[in-house]
């Protein structure tokens, strides 16, 4: 078998020697699209939350969370290919593991075109892409890219990930990207996170671009009268990062925004915003559902 080199999302030229036999997933959506693509034997470790992917996922051993995967762990597994993220994982230790020259696999699709292309291109990885169950996989998430604009205006949305402090997404996310593939338009896509925390809350003034080149300023902590002010049709309550309830629904009731008075606060599953991938195929549909219903 030819080796196989192919480019990840850190621009890091990947060599596989062979077809990975022994594989470690360090995030959920990584697992659910190694499950997707028919290779679920072949994994060797996973998160502490991959187990919702299937329920064969509980018996394979985990090397700890996603923010603080157990290097040894890894390590003593053995693995000929690991699937990391550059958003989901601590840099420390997918930095370590591949100072220890295993091969490391970084992705971080933002987009729902890139999220299919990741796909197609980890299909390759395990050599299954002639598959015709995996072929018609990818040919269905292929196919929402090209689907044309609708004639309609977007319904506008509002998604948050987060209750205390009560945090979303901008426009530069994947999360964001599904909404627009569903038929919605993120209300907060041009906000983004600003530090301190009290400017993020419109307390303080901002530091200058220049000293938080490091830092992600694409999940903003934002304030009750934003949400208001910005009027969303509709609201979709995720199921994680923070697993929204009825407690914390409950508020967004009395706001007198156009969701509330129109009985648009939807809770829904999180993953199909935020698992790029497999998920995409069917979360995006799922989406689009809620939207509909929320345009008639």
């Amino acid at each position: 078998m030819k080796p196989l080199q192919i480019t990840d999302d850190r621009k890091r030229l990947v060599t596989l020697l062979g077809n990975p036999r022994r594989i470690v997933s360090l995030l959920p959506s990584e697992t659910d699209n190694v499950r997707a693509l028919g290779g679920l034997e072949r994994l060797v470790g996973r998160t502490d939350y991959c187990t919702p992917v299937a329920p064969e996922v509980a018996r394979i051993p985990s090397i700890g969370g996603t923010k603080d995967v157990d290097v040894e762990a890894v390590v003593a597994l053995a693995p000929d290919l690991i699937l990391a993220n550059q958003e989901e994982n601590g840099r420390r230790a997918v930095e370590e593991l591949c100072k220890r020259g295993f091969t490391v696999f970084i992705s971080f699709p933002c987009t729902v075109a890139a999220a299919v292309a990741h796909l197609a291109r980890l299909a390759r990885m395990l050599r299954v892409e002639g598959e015709p169950t995996v072929k018609d996989l990818v040919r269905r998430g292929y196919a929402l890219t090209r689907r044309p604009a609708p004639s309609v205006a977007p319904v506008r949305a509002f998604v948050p990930i987060w209750a205390d402090p009560l945090m979303t997404a901008d426009g530069r996310t994947y999360l964001s990207s599904v909404l627009e593939a569903a038929g919605a338009v993120n209300v907060f896509r041009d906000r983004p996170r600003l530090y301190p925390l009290a400017a993020d809350l419109g307390r303080a003034a901002a530091l200058p671009e220049e000293s938080i080149v490091e830092r992600d300023t694409r999940y903003p902590r934002i304030t009750v009268e934003e949400v208001i002010a910005r009027d969303p049709e509709i609201v979709l309550f995720p199921d994680e990062p923070h697993p929204f309830t009825e407690r914390d629904i409950a508020p967004f009731r009395a706001l007198g925004i156009t969701a509330a008075t129109r009985d648009q606060l939807h809770t829904i599953r999180g993953n199909d915003l935020l698992w790029p991938g497999a998920r995409t195929v069917e979360g995006v549909e799922r989406i689009a559902a809620v939207v509909r219903r929320a345009r008639a």
